[in-house]
Parts: structure tokens; sequence; C-alpha cells
């Protein structure tokens, strides 16, 4: 999918979400090289101050971890992984949570839905 961005957020935030999912979905595996704030710049049409800040973000979470000149790279420890990863989860269960009861639909319904399998 390429890189889309909504003015209703700032980039540098729509691009570490991004980047995000890609490490918990095993783009970028555990410890493996990230890819430079140029070439993501290159690939985003994004300013490298915005990559670089998004970048950043991700570091402060743990994902990635700064080797110097060497580069950047996916953090090896799973236990950050998983933490994130649940707490990606937990966010977007909530998220649809909020607005299957914007929709009026119950906690119960919508279990329903879910057990029914498309919801069809």
């Amino acid at each position: 999918m390429g890189w889309k961005f909504d003015s209703a957020l700032p980039v540098s935030i729509q691009i570490a979400e991004k980047l995000k999912r890609e490490i918990l979905n095993g783009k970028y595996p555990s410890g493996s090289q990230f890819p430079t704030v140029r070439q993501l710049a290159f690939e985003t049409s994004a300013n490298p101050n915005t990559v670089q800040k998004a970048l950043l973000s991700l570091e402060t979470e743990g994902l990635l971890e700064s080797h110097g000149t060497v580069g950047r790279f996916v953090t090896s420890d799973a236990s950050v992984l998983e933490a994130v990863y649940n707490k990606q989860c937990r966010k977007f269960i909530s998220e649809v949570l909020e607005s299957a009861a914007e929709l009026g639909i119950s906690r119960e319904k919508f279990m329903e839905f879910i057990k029914e399998g498309n919801g069809e």
C-alpha cells in the first residue's frame, strides 16, 4: 500500500503509525536493519526532518534501536514487541467498540456479529 496522508493528523505521526504496523506484522523482522531517514523520506515523499521525528518516536517506544553510524535496527526484545502489539490490539478493539456504540450496537450484539464470522 502506498503512502497517503490525512491532513487531519501530523505526517510524522502517520509515518510512525504505519512503520509501527509494518514492524509488528513482520515486514521489518526483529533485529533487522531499518531503512535510513533518506530512504524513507524518498519513499514517503516527506521531509527528512518529518521522517526523523517519526523514527525518534519509534525509538522512544522501544521498537527501534539506534546503533550510531551503523543505523537503526528493529528491537530484538520480544517482550517489547509483544507489549506494543498488545497495546495496538487493545487500541484497535477500543476504537471498533466505540464506533459500534455510536451506531447503537451493544457489546453483546457486537460479539454475536463476531461469532457469526463475517457479520452478513
